[in-house]
């Protein structure tokens, strides 16, 4: 089984298995639960401990095979090197097409090389796939503003805030924030 794993990652890696990554699982519950934690806390650090564990979720990939891409382009966007995750998060949306995090992940390294529209599409599928990303949601509302879709921008980031009131990104809506609603004229 050791030296199967790294077999599969190369094939991966070229492009060339033939395996077929297993649906992802459902983890509607186990978030709805997280979201409900997320609501009921009482500052930011309780809130920022339940955002760590939705995470620990999302990155929950498909299969070994799926699991051991995301951790290699997490760590190759960690080290910058962009061109190397976005390779290895493409590589994931190949193989596991309906798995979520691939689409955010490589959305991710769009919105860093300034490339929003590239980053949209890929934020678009994320969310067809799972509704309730927040961090699809929130890196959406981000790029929205980006391209300078302020209103659909405030309203994204609205929708991320419903299940998790924590998100560093809600100070955008404060007032003089970015997406701050208008004021009234006096």
């Amino acid at each position: 089984m050791k030296l199967a794993l790294p077999v599969l990652a190369l094939l991966l890696h070229y492009g060339v298995a033939q395996a077929a990554c297993p649906p992802p699982e459902d983890h509607s519950e186990e978030l709805e639960a997280l979201f409900d934690e997320a609501r009921a806390a009482g500052n930011d650090m309780q809130g920022r401990d339940v955002a760590a564990r939705m995470w620990q979720v999302w990155l929950r990939a498909p299969d070994e095979a799926a699991q051991e891409v995301l951790n290699r382009g997490l760590t190759r966007r960690n080290s910058y090197d962009y061109a190397g995750a976005y390779a290895d998060f493409d590589r994931l949306t190949e193989y596991c097409p309906d798995y979520a995090e691939g689409y955010n992940q490589r959305a991710f390294i769009s919105y860093l090389r300034e490339d929003y529209a590239a980053a949209l599409i890929d934020l678009d599928k994320a969310l067809d796939l799972s509704p309730t990303h927040v961090p699809a949601q929130s890196g959406r509302a981000l790029t929205l503003m980006r391209l300078g879709r302020i209103p659909e921008a405030r309203t994204q980031l609205r929708a991320a805030l419903r299940n998790n009131p924590w998100l560093s990104e809600r100070f955008l809506l404060s007032e003089g924030g970015p997406l701050a609603p208008n004021g009234e004229d006096i």
